[in-house]
């Protein structure tokens, strides 16, 4: 398990700098290993999604600088490492483990940011540079009973590369993040009534990455689901794992 997650992370894990000390591989394979049980086997919205475009391709369509990131396509899940897009006035993409550690008393990492209003999240809200993109070409959801349960995949036709509204934040071991959910479309609604994952237009990318959160908030909505697409079943990453959200 250690070399496959060697193989699978250790690329990124490489070109981070943490609180501008280097960590060795067995400190990286701990830290991996111990965030992969806080996440494992948790179920919870929006806990898997592809980003099936390579960093140099994902730079070019976000305007961004590649940097060192070596992502070369493929599934993200909590517990793994996902590019993300930082930056006021320069974008640069960085890896980042995706889940936030557990706020005081609880167990299970969150990824997912529903009460914009809570103190575990209205910091990072409020602090520009703490905001975020995270690109995604597709994100799943599960419907139907145990033993009977189907996969959708939902997709911006237009924007192959999109970007869910995310937030990070620098801890002791690794940069982590996590993305804002928000009421679901008719279209995620059905298989999923809970909420969904707040997908960016185009021009607001430079508001949620640089405006004041007053202004931030008020592009908080649900993605139009004449603009999405789902398709059912298609094949993904065996046993990924899943986080909680707050």
């Amino acid at each position: 398990m250690i070399a496959m997650l060697q193989q699978s992370l250790w690329p990124s894990i490489t070109n981070l700098s943490l609180r501008h000390r280097k960590i060795g591989k067995h400190r990286a394979n701990a830290i991996i290993l111990g965030r992969l049980a806080i996440v494992r086997h948790h179920k919870s919205m929006c806990n898997l999604y592809r980003l099936d475009a390579p960093a140099n391709q994902i730079a070019l369509h976000f305007e961004a600088e590649a940097g060192a990131d070596p992502w070369a396509g493929g599934y993200v899940a909590p517990g793994r490492f996902g590019p993300v897009i930082t930056g006021q006035g320069r974008r640069v993409i960085r890896p980042m483990h995706w889940g936030f550690p557990p706020p005081p008393g609880g167990t299970r990492a969150v990824t997912n940011v529903r009460n914009l209003e809570s103190p575990f999240w209205i910091g990072n809200l409020r602090h520009v540079e703490l905001r975020c993109l995270v690109p995604v070409t597709q994100f799943q959801e599960w419907s139907g009973e145990k033993g009977q349960k189907k996969q959708h995949w939902f997709s911006v036709p237009s924007q192959p590369v999109f970007a869910f509204a995310g937030i990070w934040r620098d801890t002791t071991d690794l940069p982590v993040f996590a993305f804002l959910t928000t009421e679901p479309n008719s279209l995620v609604e059905p298989v999923h009534p809970k909420a969904m994952p707040m997908i960016l237009h185009p021009e607001d990318y430079d508001v949620w990455l640089n405006a004041e959160w007053k202004t931030a908030k008020n592009i908080v909505a649900p993605y139009p689901s004449q603009l999405m697409h789902v398709d059912e079943g298609l094949a993904t990453a065996r046993n990924p794992s899943r986080g909680t959200n707050d």
